[in-house]
Order: structure tokens, then C-alpha cells, then sequence
């Protein structure tokens, strides 16, 4: 979905969800469904989750708020994930970032200005030997810097 569409009706969310709900523990397969059709998880799924399993909105909104990976807003077309732990750390990993996030001209859970990418703190992507590490677009990348994530970026726009 662009960040320029339209958002769901409460009928259309009904429509991704409902055959869900034969699940036993439904609302993360749900909330998963609804980002993979819309590219996030717009605020009118929320009454329409809490209605289809009998939750309250607060208790919707705390899962969707708890899980990093749920968006409130779309995303950029390609997803660049950045290690935040301490093993990326002690390797220059936070001196890349920001670097990274500086010649990007956005800051965390920020999208750039064409919509091209979105970035992402994490904390470890089990690259700790290889820090540090960075994903794009579910591809990991170990001992990045920051010329070759920008130079990742490049290619994949």
C-alpha cells in the first residue's frame, strides 16, 4: 500500500482477519495479516480486532505497541534494520548509524523523503561474531559499514 491509499475499511479488515479466527490464539496472526496486506497496522483495525475477539482497544494497542515489528504508519519500499546491541556497539555500530542515518537525512523508525527506505533499530540479529550487523529487506549483512549500507541501498532502489 502507498502511504498515499486510502485506508481500510472496518469491512475490509474484517475480510483479511475473520478466517483467523478458527486460530487458537489469534490476534498476532491477525495483526501480522493485516500488515502484510496494508504494510502496517492502520488505527481502524484496532476497534475491528477488539470487536472479532471480544478484547478491549487498550488491550489491542498494547500488543501492537509492545512488538517493534508492528507499524502504525507504511513503511518504505525496502526495510533497513540496524543492530543496536552491544556487541554492534563495542564494533562501531553506533558511529555507523548515525552516519548511515545522517546521509539518509532521517532518524529512527524514519522513512526518507522518496520513500524509498525506512530504517529500524534492533536489538541483535544473531550476527554478534560479525558485528555490525544490519538487515535490508530480510537480508542479513555482517561487518557493515557505512559506505556499503549506503551502497546496499543504492542498488536495491
Amino acid at each position: 500500500m502507498l502511504n498515499d491509499a486510502p485506508a481500510p475499511t472496518a469491512d475490509e479488515i474484517r475480510d483479511v482477519v475473520t478466517p483467523l479466527t478458527a486460530l487458537e490464539g489469534p490476534l498476532l496472526p491477525m495483526l501480522h495479516a493485516i500488515q502484510a496486506e496494508w504494510g502496517h497496522v492502520p488505527q481502524a483495525a484496532v476497534p475491528v480486532l477488539a470487536d472479532v475477539l471480544n478484547l478491549g482497544r487498550a488491550e489491542v494497542y498494547g500488543v501492537i505497541s509492545f512488538y517493534h515489528d508492528f507499524r502504525d504508519h507504511p513503511a518504505g519500499r525496502h526495510i533497513l534494520k540496524i543492530c543496536r546491541a552491544e556487541a554492534c556497539q563495542s564494533m562501531g555500530g553506533a558511529a555507523m548509524a548515525a552516519g548511515v542515518l545522517d546521509r539518509l537525512g532521517v532518524d529512527w523508525h524514519g522513512t526518507t523523503a522518496d520513500g524509498a527506505v525506512t530504517v529500524e533499530p534492533v536489538y541483535c540479529l544473531g550476527l554478534c561474531a560479525c558485528g555490525p550487523a544490519a538487515m535490508l529487506d530480510g537480508q542479513l549483512m555482517g561487518r557493515v559499514d557505512g559506505d556499503r549500507l549506503v551502497a546496499a541501498l543504492e542498488a536495491a532502489r
